[in-house]
């Protein structure tokens, strides 16, 4: 059946139909998927705040000037927008290696840390690259602690128990990560954004996320923020209520999509992961260096060709997301609660990332 029957269908979890077809369909086949690379029918192009960030700071965060990204809304979803890979050459590499080699060790939390002892997931980096720059195309070959990465929290990291953030399991923001939200918030017109807490998913050929809405956060005034890198996706952006037939769209590396107003709290979800469509191992924006020169004060880092080679076999067959949020207003504090430690217990590896094997979808609360 068409995906344009089943959108016009409409009726009992009408999301959920798209999603199956989505998952199912042929990798070659996007027809009706928007491709904002060929920007056309419901696709605009969405003004900036250029003011908002100077040069210098984009620079800093490894962008473009905001003069020169390419920013598009989408019909009927207002405060939508996605920017077109605004990245500078080679600036890419540096949030991918902190994805895999800073971001998930501890105080940060992972879901390696709920289900492994806490001496063998020390390291992570260190105990999977050799295993990773010496991995063939085998599936039989056994997968290293990285590639059994599925997510990473940030700053205030969510009660899988609760649904809740709380004051007491927190620890402290990256702060390049910070700067980049910041700027990018700044672009899209959220001058003041706190990058306040974050969820990296790590996806697989084989993965997907479930339907879903991130409501957690107490205060919705401000974005969601999602950076991609690595292969490419379909992203579903439905409505507020799951009868809502989705729109389909392509996220490619380097892509930022920001959910704002409106569509802050729309249901959304990602079906599937697909080989980029340059056809290459990895898209071509990933294949140059950073730049030697960095400027002044710039938050990134240069990082060895030893440790790219690592990133980039794990890219070969892997997608990152980081997606940032606000969790509080200015001044705002969290409601008292009792008999809560707050850390709560996540989900299983397989309820939140769902692989190839799994019968049954299920609506997960982080994109």
């Amino acid at each position: 059946m068409a995906a344009a029957t089943l959108t016009r269908e409409g009726g009992e979890d009408a999301f959920r139909r798209l999603f199956r077809f989505y998952r199912q369909r042929d990798a070659s086949d996007l027809r009706g998927v928007v491709d904002f690379s060929a920007p056309g029918g419901q696709v605009f192009r969405s003004q900036l705040s250029i003011s908002s960030v100077s040069d210098q700071d984009a620079y800093r965060a490894g962008l473009q000037p905001v003069s020169q990204w390419k920013a598009y809304g989408l019909s009927g979803y207002p405060g939508f927008i996605f920017i077109a890979n605004p990245f500078l050459p080679g600036c890419q590499r540096h949030w991918v290696k902190q994805c895999l080699k800073l971001y998930p060790e501890k105080p940060n939390v992972c879901n390696l840390h709920l289900h492994m002892a806490p001496e063998k997931t020390t390291d992570l980096w260190g105990q999977s690259k050799e295993q990773l720059r010496r991995k063939g195309s085998s599936k039989r070959e056994p997968r290293s602690l990285l590639e059994k990465l599925r997510w990473v929290t940030l700053g205030y990291h969510y009660n899988w128990d609760t649904k809740k953030y709380s004051a007491n399991h927190h620890t402290p923001f990256p702060s390049d990560l910070a700067f980049l939200s910041e700027q990018v918030a700044a672009a899209c017109g959220f001058r003041g954004f706190q990058a306040q807490a974050g969820i990296l998913n790590y996806y697989h050929f084989d993965s997907s996320l479930g339907i879903h809405v991130d409501e957690s956060e107490l205060d919705h005034s401000r974005p969601l923020l999602s950076f991609s890198f690595g292969q490419s996706s379909i992203f579903l952006l439905g409505g507020l209520k799951r009868e809502e037939a989705p729109t389909a769209m392509l996220m490619h590396s380097g892509d930022i999509m920001v959910m704002s107003g409106f569509s802050r709290l729309l249901y959304h979800a990602v079906p599937r992961v697909l080989p980029n469509p340059e056809g290459t191992a990895l898209p071509s924006c990933l294949h140059q260096a950073l730049p030697s020169d960095l400027p002044a004060g710039s938050v990134l880092e240069h990082s060895s060709d030893e440790d790219w080679q690592v990133c980039a076999k794990y890219l070969q067959s892997s997608r990152i997301n980081m997606t940032i949020r606000q969790v509080l207003a200015e001044g705002q504090k969290f409601p008292e609660e009792s008999g809560t430690n707050g850390k709560g217990q996540a989900p299983s590896e397989d309820s939140y990332h769902e692989n190839s094997k799994a019968k049954r979808h299920k609506p997960n609360r982080v994109s």
